[in-house]
């Protein structure tokens, strides 16, 4: 079955400096790139159990698509002002819930933000 890891985060988006000391985080495309994640890739990569997945633009970039009467509504920034903010994403092909569940309890966000697992909708 396939599952929806939403990755959020309880933290700002860091923003690029000059010269970062953090050794999980890289510069890439001037970006602040947290790559703590790159070992819990490997190991779902490697089990084949994660199809594909990315990191997103941060919550300010976000634009809010409605259609209410007929018209176009769009706000610039994220739709709710909530403590979390989506930073990403991952799809995954697991056996059952519970291994959708000790997949996403591996991931580093689920010690300081959250992951929140959604089953597809069967074919």
């Amino acid at each position: 079955m396939k599952y929806l890891l939403l990755i959020c985060s309880e933290t700002a988006a860091k923003e690029p400096e000059e010269e970062i000391a953090d050794p999980v985080v890289r510069v890439e495309d001037g970006q602040a790139i947290d790559v703590g994640a790159d070992p819990w890739v490997e190991e779902m990569d490697a089990r084949g159990v994660r199809l594909f997945g990315s990191r997103v633009r941060p919550p300010a970039e976000a634009t809010t698509v409605r259609v209410r009467d007929g018209a176009l509504l769009t706000t610039d920034g994220p739709y709710a002002d909530t403590k979390e903010w989506m930073a990403g994403f991952d799809v995954i092909e697991c056996a059952n819930l519970d291994e959708a569940i000790e997949v996403a309890a591996k991931h580093p966000q689920a010690s300081g933000g959250m992951i929140e697992v959604r089953a597809f909708w069967a074919d």
